[in-house]
């Protein structure tokens, strides 16, 4: 069994080496995906910190795939930290939700309501001065 038991110990030790590269490669590409949309939506990404957060199935172009998502922390203003998260599928962006705009991909094109190019906008809670009390 010794003849067995050393090459399948090895093949498993490659198996997870071969899965921590491929999540490293995914979380840089979620990190440069962060950078980018903090950038284009005027954003500040804290911490260059982007963690993966979850892995599930989803239902995209008609066939089930595994979808990460990701969560960092972003700053309006330079005084705040609020949430941002980041959905991956087969490499490629597939929902994104910052403190000032949320959008998601449906599952099916079919379904989805004929909103056009509109993001939808969630307003700020009160002031930033100390003592405030806001809401996440």
């Amino acid at each position: 069994m010794d003849r067995f038991t050393d090459p399948l110990l090895l093949l498993g030790l490659l198996a997870v080496v071969a899965i921590w590269l491929k999540l490293s490669r995914s979380r840089e590409l979620a990190i440069a995906e962060a950078r980018r949309q903090c950038e284009r939506h005027g954003l500040q990404l804290l911490d260059e910190t982007v963690g993966l957060r979850s892995i599930g199935l989803r239902r995209l172009d008609g066939e089930r795939v595994l979808e990460r998502s990701y969560s960092f922390e972003v700053s309006i203003d330079g005084d705040d930290r609020e949430p941002g998260r980041l959905w991956f599928a087969h490499g490629r962006l597939t929902g994104l939700s910052l403190p000032t705009i949320e959008t998601r991909i449906p599952d099916n094109p079919d379904d989805a309501t004929d909103a056009g190019n509109v993001v939808p906008l969630r307003p700020r809670l009160g002031g930033r001065k100390s003592g405030d009390t806001h809401l996440h």
